[in-house]
């Protein structure tokens, strides 16, 4: 059995780490606040911007031409993958580091390595491409480090001017999407070509535009494009925050715990050196009484 020193040793490590869990559980909640608001201010524009785009394909007559829009023979790819810069998040890194192989995997087999543009955002991601010597084209700082709207249009106009280019066919995107705060679910979605929803349901109307309908359908597009990546942006990144939430959450439940466990231990091990004691005290007693 430890001694009572060993004991207390470990009691006291484990209340410091209990410390440092708690708080950062806290710092997570508090930051998973701040983007679930965001994130619940900015989808009402997103959903409006695409729904008046589809209101407006939906009430043309003919085809237009939507260069972005356009579904080619896929010959080249370009694959962007998301992760944290930190650990303690749980399977958060693991699970979208799992996604991002098997896509990429999936990729090389039908078209090959020289013909998979990889972006990746985030050092774990970064670090798991390395392990498998995986070409990446460009790193960018992880989104709890660099989150904004600019980061997004700058990585949305990129992937535009590659697909626009015909450098690449496809352009997907691997990510956390947050279901909630204990649920973070690895998902993987084509950007590029736009998928030009055209509604039809409802009242048609009579839409005015200048200068003329294929110009601002193909202007209104890239806006749509950004609030896109941006609405991805920020779906991986309160995932991040509530997976580590989660998990901070659970390691402190784990150290309160082991604390408990370690203190019966304690008491218990005091109890038997009070014994030995009191065990020595009645022997010495009887030995001068006799």
């Amino acid at each position: 059995m430890a001694s009572l020193k060993e004991i207390r040793a470990r009691i006291a490590s484990v209340a410091s780490t209990q410390k440092i869990t708690s708080a950062m559980k806290m710092v997570s909640a508090a930051k998973l606040k701040k983007t679930e608001g965001i994130t619940t201010r900015f989808l009402p524009y997103k959903n409006k911007l695409s729904e008046a785009l589809a209101n407006y394909l939906g009430s043309l007559e003919g085809e237009v031409s939507i260069p972005l829009a356009e579904k080619r023979e896929v010959k080249r790819v370009a694959l962007m993958a998301f992760s944290s810069s930190s650990g303690l998040c749980g399977v958060y890194n693991s699970s979208v580091c799992k996604l991002f192989k098997q896509m990429y995997d999936d990729y090389v087999e039908s078209l090959g390595a020289e013909n998979v543009m990889v972006f990746l955002v985030g050092k774990k991601i970064n670090d798991y491409a390395k392990k498998f010597g995986i070409k990446v084209e460009k790193q960018y700082a992880p989104l709890a480090e660099n989150m904004s709207f600019d980061l997004a249009m700058e990585i949305s106009d990129m992937m535009v001017e590659l697909f626009l280019s015909h450098k690449v066919d496809r352009v997907e995107l691997v990510f956390n999407h947050f279901k909630n705060a204990g649920v973070q679910v690895p998902l993987h979605e084509v950007v590029l070509p736009l998928k030009a929803e055209i509604k039809s349901d409802g009242p048609t109307l009579d839409y005015i535009v200048e200068p003329d309908k294929e110009t601002f359908v193909n202007n209104l597009i890239p806006k749509v494009i950004r609030t896109n990546f941006y609405s991805i942006m920020l779906d991986t990144l309160t995932a991040e925050h509530g997976a580590r939430m989660t998990a901070m959450h659970i390691a402190s439940d784990n150290a309160d715990q082991l604390s408990q466990e370690l203190r019966i231990q304690y008491n218990k091990a005091r109890q038997n050196v009070i014994t030995n004691e009191l065990i020595d005290i009645v022997g010495g007693a009887e030995a001068l009484n006799g």
